[in-house]
């Protein structure tokens, strides 16, 4: 890889791009530095799916994570839109709600959501390994 300059120094150049699709914004907070920090992705946030799916449209993207609950549209409402638009695109689910994440063709996390297994998954579905199980499970 090669390395990106940063404040604290050298660091290994991104993983890939995810955007994270999350209103509330302390899950956004953790999700967007889990997954930019120690998971050295490029994570950009929104809390609106509509944004979401400009963005998508206008922009490359390696994976979209977000949740069921969002203002405006359900999440499900939004991973099919994102079918839609970006069909190869990868989405990953982070809910308090499992039971409504029931049915849903995309890997789901619980919250709360370890980081190793956020980070797991994430790479997993970038690189488009076959087991994208969290850790654990």
């Amino acid at each position: 890889m090669n390395p990106t300059p940063h404040a604290g120094g050298v660091q290994p150049a991104a993983r890939g791009r995810i955007l994270v699709v999350e209103d509330d914004q302390d899950t956004a907070r953790f999700l967007t530095h889990v997954l930019g920090k120690p998971g050295r992705f490029h994570v950009t946030h929104t809390p609106d799916p509509a944004v979401a799916l400009s963005l998508v449209t206008a922009q490359s993207w390696d994976l979209v994570v977000t949740d069921l609950q969002l203002p405006v549209m359900h999440g499900r409402e939004l991973i099919g839109a994102l079918r839609r638009l970006a069909p190869a695109l990868p989405v990953m689910v982070v809910t308090a709600h499992e039971a409504a994440a029931r049915g849903i063709a995309c890997p789901v996390l619980v919250k709360p959501v370890r980081a190793d297994a956020l980070i797991s998954t994430a790479t997993a579905l970038i690189t488009g390994s076959a087991d994208h199980r969290p850790p654990g499970t």
